[in-house]
């Protein structure tokens, strides 16, 4: 039994370093003849700014200056976190289930507004911290929710290896499935301390600037959350330097499984929208992995959360929205797809100079 397991732990291992190492640059030739085709467009050259951008972009992701996405999924890691212990949150983890249930039905924000886009939700129990039997979930847990962090590692680094490869087979099926193109989201209470922890440590900035009330904590219960996040980062001697090590110390399942979407989209030459504080920290630990996989993400919105902008600035991103949300669930994220809609449907619409029949823009120096 002991070389099996051992013999799974290098099958992991290598297939995490497969993906890491396996994430190609952008198909450049492609990008320039979409470049061009918007330039052949009756419009004012560059005026549709940063869609234009989007769709060479999309071009250069799918090798390809003719882009199209036919089917969009939100993919929604949802994981429980044993911090929870320390009274960080205003509710308990049962909290975490039932939303992921009403996931499945139009009981939950992100159906709503994953409709306006004809997008699909597939929320996943990677770490729920009871069973779950739902259709509609899809089951890949890891363990019965993290540990508390406050008392020791989140999990071992084993398993947030594992929780990364989920979601990179998450995006291996859909993709097989048809899906061009996805957006992520998350639930788990606790997931705002986790995520505050990473910032502190990857960004070195302080608890109490990265820090925020999640879902409506008081001003001294946002005090005792500052002190629980310094502790846990000092009791458990994080490594700033080694992403899995920040990951599976102070980490949560749900984080894990986002980096494993962004990296397997990467891997699977797919775009993929971040969204808000939750996701962001995952993008930015997949970015510290494979610093390949960035140029395959998108971002949609900014999140009302503290560190919200701080982590886009980290890692050079504008979003397209500023909405003061700070919701989760992909909900900031799937309005992205419309955003994609828009780019694609201007590039695959708007008529050429020739049939405008009102002269050409030429690039000015």
């Amino acid at each position: 039994m002991w070389d099996d397991r051992a013999g799974q732990k290098r099958e992991k291992r290598m297939k995490f370093e497969q993906v890491i190492n396996g994430i190609l640059p952008l198909d450049k030739k492609a990008m320039e003849l979409a470049q061009a085709r918007w330039n052949t467009l009756g419009k004012p050259l560059h005026s549709l700014g940063r869609l234009e951008e989007l769709v060479v972009q999309l071009a250069g992701i799918m090798q390809t200056p003719m882009p199209k996405i036919e089917k969009k999924a939100v993919i929604v890691m949802a994981a429980d976190n044993g911090v929870v212990e320390e009274g960080v949150t205003q509710t308990g983890q049962e909290v975490t289930k039932i939303v992921t249930e009403n996931m499945t039905k139009d009981k939950a924000s992100i159906r709503v507004f994953a409709r306006m886009s004809g997008a699909e939700v597939f929320p996943v129990d990677i770490g729920i911290a009871t069973e779950v039997d739902c259709p509609g979930i899809i089951p890949r847990k890891i363990k019965m929710g993290t540990d508390n962090i406050h008392k020791g590692p989140a999990m071992t680094r084993e398993e947030a290896i594992e929780a990364i490869l989920v979601g990179v087979d998450i995006v291996r099926e859909l993709r097989e499935k048809g899906y061009h193109m996805f957006a992520t989201g998350e639930m788990g209470i606790g997931n705002t301390t986790t995520s505050s922890a990473i910032c502190a440590v990857l960004l070195e900035q302080s608890v109490e600037k990265v820090t925020g009330k999640g879902a409506g904590l008081t001003s001294q219960d946002l005090l005792h959350k500052i002190e629980v996040i310094k502790e846990s980062i000092a009791f458990n001697q994080v490594d700033k330097n080694d992403p899995i090590d920040v990951l599976h110390k102070v980490g949560g399942l749900d984080i894990a499984g986002l980096v494993g979407c962004f990296l397997g989209a990467a891997y699977y030459r797919t775009p993929i929208f971040i969204d808000g504080f939750i996701s962001s920290i995952a993008a930015l630990l997949a970015i510290k992995l494979a610093p390949a996989c960035r140029d395959y993400m998108f971002p949609s919105h900014c999140s009302n959360e503290p560190a919200g902008k701080l982590v886009l600035d980290a890692i050079g991103f504008l979003p397209y929205i500023l909405a003061n949300m700070c919701l989760g669930e992909g909900t900031g994220a799937v309005m992205g797809f419309t955003i994609a809609d828009y780019a694609l449907t201007a590039y695959y619409g708007i008529p050429s100079f020739e049939e405008t029949a009102f002269g050409t823009y030429e690039e000015l120096v």
